[in-house]
C-alpha cells in the first residue's frame, strides 16, 4: 500500500518541502479552537469567540485567493516570506488583547490581519507536486491523497495540543505553539527554492478576472462552502458539548477522532489509482459526508459522539482530495495556486459562517443547537452537490472528447475495478435527484 507514495516522496527535495509543509499547517488546525478556547475562557462567551474566528476565516476567504494570484506570477518566497512575519506578529496581538481584555473591536482587527496574511500552504504544496510530477496523473493523484492525509494528521494533532495547552496550561498556550509553528515550519518550506514552482515569463501578459470564470469554479466553491460550515459548527458545538459534559478537555480528543477517519481513508484512498469518472467519486464523498454529520445531533455523549464521528471522517479526505484535483482540471496550469486556494477560500467562508452560526445558537440554546447548524450546513452540502454535477459531468465529457481527438481514439480509460455496488446507487440517487429537480425548477447549470 505505501509503494505509491515511497514513489512520490523519492522526487528530488519531495520530502523536505512536504515534511516543512506540516508544520507550516499546524496553525491551520490549531488557531480557530485556540481563539474559540481563550475568548471564551476570559470573555465568557461563545458567541463573541465564534464571531473572532469567523472574522479571521473570512479575512483569509478574501485575501486568500488575492496572496495565490501575485504568488503565482511573482513566487511563493518572495511573497509569502512577509506575509508569514505579519501573520504570526498579529496572532501574537490577538493573543495580548485577549489576555489584557480589551474592547472586543481589537480581537476582530488582530484576527482579520491574521487571516488575510496567513495564506494557504496546502495550495503551496500542492502546486510544488504538479511542478514535481508534471503532467502524470497517477503519481499526482498519490501526491495529493499524502497531502490531504497529512493535513488530517494535522488535524488529529493540532486540536488535541491546542486544547490540551489552553485547559491545562493556560487559555493563552494553544496560540503561542501556532506562532511559533507559522514561523519555523513557514519559513524552512519558502526557504527549498529549488523545488518552487516558476513564475509566469515577465513577457506573457498578466491573467485577467478571476479563475472562478471557468466553468464549474462557482458551483464547486458553493459545496466547499457548505463543507467549510459543516467543521465551523462542529468545532465550536463540540467544545460546548465536552463543557456541558464537564469534560472540557475532552474536545480537542474528539475532534481530533474525526481527522483520524479522514486520515486513514485518505492513505487508503490515495493507494489506489482510480479511473472511474472524477466528479461521480466526488459527489459520492460529499454525499456521505453530509449525510453522515446528521447524526452528531443524535449523540447524547462525548464516546457515542467520538464513535460516529471516527466513521463519518472516512468522507473527508476523499471530498477534499477529489475536490482538488477537478480544481487542477478546471483551471490553467498558470493559475493553479490561486485555483488551489480556492477550494481552501470556500471552506473558510463555510467555517465562518458554521462557527458564528453554531456559537450563537449554543449562547442561546446549548450545545445540540450547535449540531442542529451542523445538519443544516449537511443538507447545503448535499444540495450543492446537486446542482455542480451538471457543470462538472459537462467538463468531463469536454476533456474526453478533446483527448479522443488528440489520440484518434476512445480516451475513455478502464477501470482497474469495478466500483462497488454501493457506490454506484449513491451516484445514480445522487444524479436522478439531479435530473429530477432540473425538470421541476429549470437547468441549473446554464
Amino acid at each position: 500500500m505505501l509503494q505509491p507514495y515511497r514513489d512520490v516522496l523519492a522526487r528530488p527535495g519531495a520530502l523536505a518541502f512536504s515534511s516543512t509543509a506540516v508544520v507550516a499547517r499546524l496553525p491551520m488546525s490549531m488557531v480557530g479552537i485556540g481563539i474559540v478556547l481563550l475568548v471564551s475562557a476570559v470573555y465568557d462567551s461563545y458567541g463573541l469567540a465564534g464571531r473572532v474566528s469567523a472574522a479571521l476565516v473570512v479575512a483569509q476567504a478574501v485575501c486568500g485567493p488575492q496572496i495565490a494570484r501575485l504568488i503565482d506570477r511573482h513566487g511563493q518566497a518572495r511573497i509569502m516570506r512577509p506575509a508569514v512575519v505579519v501573520s504570526a506578529t498579529s496572532l501574537v496581538a490577538l493573543v495580548v488583547a485577549a489576555t489584557t481584555q480589551a474592547p472586543a473591536v481589537w480581537l476582530y482587527v488582530t484576527a482579520v490581519l491574521v487571516g488575510a496574511t496567513i495564506g494557504s500552504f496546502g495550495s503551496l504544496v500542492r502546486a510544488r507536486w504538479n511542478h514535481a510530477l508534471g503532467d502524470d496523473p497517477r503519481r499526482v493523484h498519490t501526491a495529493y491523497s499524502l497531502e490531504s492525509a497529512l493535513d488530517e494528521l494535522v488535524f488529529v494533532i493540532g486540536p488535541v495540543a491546542a486544547t490540551v495547552l489552553a485547559t491545562s496550561v493556560s487559555p493563552v498556550a494553544g496560540l503561542i505553539v501556532p506562532v511559533v509553528a507559522m514561523v519555523v515550519g513557514g519559513l524552512a518550506f519558502l526557504s527549498q527554492r529549488a523545488t518552487e514552482p516558476p513564475t509566469a515569463p515577465a513577457h506573457e501578459p498578466r491573467p485577467r478576472g478571476s479563475v472562478l470564470r471557468r466553468p464549474g469554479m462557482v458551483v464547486l466553491l458553493l459545496v466547499f462552502v457548505a463543507i467549510g460550515s459543516i467543521f465551523g459548527a462542529t468545532d465550536v458545538a463540540t467544545v460546548a458539548f465536552a463543557e456541558e459534559s464537564g469534560r472540557k478537555e475532552l474536545a480537542g480528543v474528539i475532534l481530533a477522532v474525526f481527522a483520524l477517519g479522514s486520515l486513514i481513508s485518505g492513505l487508503l484512498y490515495g493507494a489506489r489509482h482510480w479511473v472511474s469518472p472524477l466528479h461521480r467519486r466526488f459527489a459520492i464523498g460529499v454525499v456521505a459526508l453530509a449525510v453522515g454529520v446528521c447524526a452528531f445531533f443524535l449523540a447524547q455523549s462525548l464516546w457515542v459522539l467520538a464513535a460516529v464521528m471516527f466513521v463519518v471522517g472516512f468522507a473527508i479526505a476523499p471530498s477534499i482530495i477529489n475536490g482538488n484535483a477537478l480544481v487542477a482540471e478546471l483551471v490553467p496550469a498558470g493559475r493553479l495556486t490561486e485555483g488551489l486556494t480556492w477550494v481552501g477560500t470556500g471552506v473558510s467562508i463555510g467555517v465562518s459562517i458554521g462557527s458564528s452560526a453554531a456559537g450563537t445558537r449554543i449562547d442561546a440554546a446549548g450545545s445540540h443547537a450547535g449540531y442542529l447548524v451542523v445538519v443544516v450546513s449537511g443538507a447545503a452540502a448535499l444540495l450543492a452537490t446537486l446542482a455542480a454535477l451538471p457543470a462538472l459531468r459537462r467538463h468531463a465529457a469536454s476533456r474526453t472528447a478533446q483527448a479522443a481527438a488528440r489520440s484518434g481514439r476512445d480516451a475513455t480509460a478502464v477501470e482497474d475495478e469495478p466500483p462497488s455496488a454501493t457506490a454506484g446507487a449513491t451516484v445514480a440517487a445522487c444524479e436522478i435527484a439531479q435530473e429530477s429537480t432540473g425538470r421541476r425548477l429549470g437547468d441549473t447549470g446554464r
